[in-house]
């Protein structure tokens, strides 16, 4: 597995080895011991599968309780995927990280506990899948909101996005939760 270097030093791009001929591939897409000793000594709890359709924009999620770090991947289709620092100490605070998550590149993104997460779908449809540190907790989850001008996320949008009304409710980095 490489590391990519990412915008913020605390997100990590790893790119598998990929073995491949004219069968189809392999890849190990995740090793306990690897991940402790080079990304971060974290256990995954929970996994989880979303699909969505082109130009839909999921996030920036966060939660202030049961806080998660995620390894997100792409096993269909191609998104854009974001992590926002929300940690207030931090010297990276309020600034974010993007790259291109797709089955084709087969990279994967570590997104470390105090960031919020999200991703805008590129293709037609997309299938994305992570691990979290911690369980999913409903009362404690907060959304920063997508378009925030002080965040100014380079999105690579194709027209409008289409979000969730929890996501079109989220709030601007100056009002939201912050670690």
């Amino acid at each position: 597995m490489n590391i990519l270097p990412t915008a913020l030093p605390d997100v990590k791009l790893l790119e598998p080895k990929v073995f491949g001929d004219e069968r189809g591939f392999f890849m190990e897409t995740f090793r306990d011991e690897w991940f402790q000793t080079h990304i971060a000594r974290r256990t995954f709890v929970q996994e989880n599968h979303s699909k969505s359709g082109k130009g839909v924009l999921r996030g920036l999620h966060y939660q202030s309780e049961n806080t998660q770090g995620k390894l997100v991947r792409v096993i269909i289709g191609e998104v854009f995927d974001v992590a926002v620092d929300m940690r207030r100490h931090s010297p990276t605070f309020g600034q974010w990280a993007g790259a291109v998550l797709s089955a084709d590149n087969k990279r994967q993104l570590w997104v470390p506990e105090g960031f919020a997460h999200g991703f805008y779908v590129l293709s037609d449809e997309a299938e994305f899948v992570y691990k979290c540190t911690d369980y999913y907790n409903p009362q404690a989850e907060h959304s920063l909101i997508w378009n925030d001008p002080t965040v100014a996320i380079d999105w690579p949008l194709s027209g409008e996005p289409k979000l969730s009304a929890k996501d079109l409710a989220g709030k601007p980095l100056s009002e939201a939760f912050t670690f």
